[in-house]
């Protein structure tokens, strides 16, 4: 389960690494900057940028805290696995 601390974690990392939230309902938000996630105690309010110019925002949606399902990177990198690669040791 996602909690208020995991939200603040990330947004608060230096330097800032880009973050999809994703939830029960399958739906995604895209979190390029910090300033794009509001916390609050109970739910996350996400502000969603403009398609055509992402400095405006064309709405802010909320997602309460018990349906995000996880935070996935959105650089690309894969979580780095615990265990040797086959044939490194």
């Amino acid at each position: 389960m996602i909690r208020i601390d995991d939200v603040f974690e990330r947004i608060s990392k230096r330097p800032f690494e880009p973050f999809r939230v994703c939830l029960t309902d399958g739906r995604a938000y895209d979190i390029t900057h910090p300033e794009l996630c509001l916390p609050g105690r109970t739910k996350v309010h996400v502000a969603v940028p403009e398609p055509k110019d992402r400095r405006l925002i064309m709405r802010v949606d909320q997602c309460a805290l018990i349906h995000i399902v996880r935070f996935e990177p959105l650089n690309g990198q894969r979580r780095r696995s615990s265990r040797p690669k086959k044939g490194k040791a």
